[in-house]
C-alpha cells in the first residue's frame, strides 16, 4: 500500500472542524453553538464550548481508545445515552432486528459491522468523519471482528456503496448513518428497505433537513433547528427532550418501542405533538 498522508479531519461538538496529524490536534475551528447539554455528559465533558475545551476533549480521545490512530479501540459494550444513533444500532444487531450496520469509522473509512459491540464501539466515540487515513491495523481489527471495510487503499466514506457491499455478502436487514441528505435521498430510492439514520445535522438549511428528515426511517436532532422543525408534520415517536431522536417511519418507531420494551429503565409515555423539547437544548439552534 502507497503511505498516505496521516491526516483526518472530523466536525464534532458543534459542528467545530477538527483536524488530527499524526496522532495530534493540529487545527480546531469555530463552533455554531456555545452551549450544549449532551457535551456536559461527555466522558471528557465540555462546559462551555470553547476552542481549548474542544480541543482537549478531543485529545482525551485519542488517548483514551486511540481514535485517529492505528491503535484505534473498535469493540466496547458501554451504552453513552439511551436512545443515541450507535446504541439504538447496536441494540437492533443484538436483538436480531438487523443484520448488518453500515457506518464510517477513523482509519478504516465506511465499514459494514455485524456485531453490535463494534457498532458501540465505532459509532458511540465518532464524530462527523469528513476524511480519514487508511491504517491496516485499524481495518485488520474490524475485519477479525466480522466486519466488512469498504476501500482498504484510500478508507473512503461512500454510505451508499456500503450498504451496496452489504447487500452483497448477503445481508437483508440493513441500517446506515447517513450525514448528508441527498446521499439518504438516494440510498431510499435504490435501496428502499435499508434502514436509515439522519445523523451529524446541526447546520443543515431548511430544504436540507426536509429532504433528510423525508428519506429516513430515523433522525437525531443535534443542535439543528431545522430538523427540529422538519419532523413535527410526520414524526411517530421521539426518545429524548433535550437532543432528541425522531421516528419518522413504522420501522424506526418499531426499533425505539422494542428498545424501550426490553430495557429496566424507567419511561415516560404520553400522546403529544412533536417536537415536544425540553427547556434545556443547544445554545443556539442553527
Amino acid at each position: 500500500m502507497t503511505l498516505k498522508k496521516d491526516e483526518h479531519v472530523i466536525e464534532a461538538i458543534g459542528r467545530s472542524r477538527i483536524v488530527i496529524r499524526n496522532g495530534q490536534v493540529v487545527e480546531v475551528g469555530d463552533a455554531l453553538i456555545r452551549d450544549c447539554p449532551l457535551a456536559k455528559r461527555f466522558a471528557y465533558p465540555i462546559p462551555d464550548i470553547r476552542k481549548e475545551s474542544v480541543k482537549a476533549n478531543i485529545e482525551h480521545r485519542i488517548k483514551a481508545f486511540g481514535m485517529c490512530t492505528p491503535a484505534r479501540e473498535v469493540m466496547d459494550t458501554r451504552e453513552f445515552v439511551g436512545f443515541g444513533a450507535s446504541e439504538l444500532l447496536s441494540f437492533g444487531l443484538q436483538k436480531g432486528l438487523l443484520d448488518a450496520v453500515v457506518i464510517a469509522c477513523d482509519g478504516a473509512g465506511t465499514v459494514v459491522v455485524t456485531k453490535p459491540a463494534m457498532a458501540q464501539g465505532i459509532g458511540g466515540r465518532m464524530s462527523g468523519l469528513l476524511s480519514t487515513t487508511p491504517y491496516p491495523e485499524v481495518m485488520d481489527r474490524i475485519e477479525r471482528n466480522g466486519g466488512y471495510v469498504l476501500d482498504r487503499d484510500n478508507a473512503s466514506i461512500d454510505q451508499l456503496a456500503g450498504v451496496a457491499l452489504a447487500l452483497v455478502q448477503g445481508f437483508r436487514r440493513i441500517a446506515v448513518t447517513v450525514a448528508r441528505p441527498e446521499t439518504a435521498d438516494t440510498i431510499r430510492r435504490i435501496h428502499p428497505k435499508t434502514l436509515i439514520f439522519g445523523v451529524h445535522v446541526t447546520g443543515l438549511s431548511g430544504p436540507e433537513a426536509e429532504m433528510l428528515v423525508t428519506a429516513s426511517d430515523l433522525v437525531t436532532s443535534c443542535a439543528s433547528g431545522t430538523i427540529r422543525d422538519a419532523v413535527g408534520k410526520n414524526a411517530l415517536v421521539q426518545a429524548g427532550v433535550a437532543i432528541p431522536i425522531f421516528a419518522m417511519t413504522m420501522a424506526g418507531k418499531n426499533l425505539i418501542i422494542e428498545k424501550i420494551r426490553l430495557s429496566q429503565e424507567p419511561v415516560l409515555v404520553k400522546p403529544t405533538k412533536l417536537p415536544s423539547l425540553s427547556g434545556q437544548q443547544p445554545d443556539p439552534l442553527v
